[in-house]
């Protein structure tokens, strides 16, 4: 039997929570399988071996996602989808390229939401953003 009237303040309060809890995890960039520490220190350690200072480093991660990441795969961009078609690295990091028709733009790979699930490789991403976080 369907429900009839305003729902309670109990529902109304429930189903909220269950919203914003919905918002919550959609807000957060999507992990990579859950990587341990451990794991994404020594992908780490991979990356910068023999690297010396930030940007030598951050050219070891961007070597090490260049050529380990699944491209092109498809993620959202400003509530848009966008396929990632490339990743470059600046003079401010390491970027990726999202193009939709003929636009393109790069975004901070930093800030790039991962689909779920998400592409082969993307565990160099995921240590890249440990790494950057200790910067």
């Amino acid at each position: 039997m369907p429900c009839r009237g305003r729902p309670t303040r109990a529902l109304t309060w429930a189903f909220s929570g269950h919203l914003q809890g919905l918002w919550n995890r959609a807000l957060r960039l999507p992990a990579v399988a859950e990587l341990s520490e451990s794991e994404l220190d020594d992908l780490i350690e991979q990356a910068i071996i023999d690297a010396y200072g930030d940007d030598e480093q951050t050219a070891g991660f961007y070597a090490m996602i260049n050529d380990n990441l699944a491209l092109p795969f498809t993620t959202t961009v400003l509530g848009v989808e966008a396929d990632v078609v490339r990743v470059d690295v600046t003079a401010s990091g390491i970027v990726a390229i999202c193009a939709r028709g003929v636009d393109s733009q790069a975004i901070p790979i930093l800030d790039l939401r991962l689909p779920l699930p998400p592409p082969p490789g993307s565990e160099w991403i995921a240590a890249y953003r440990r790494w950057a976080g200790g910067q």
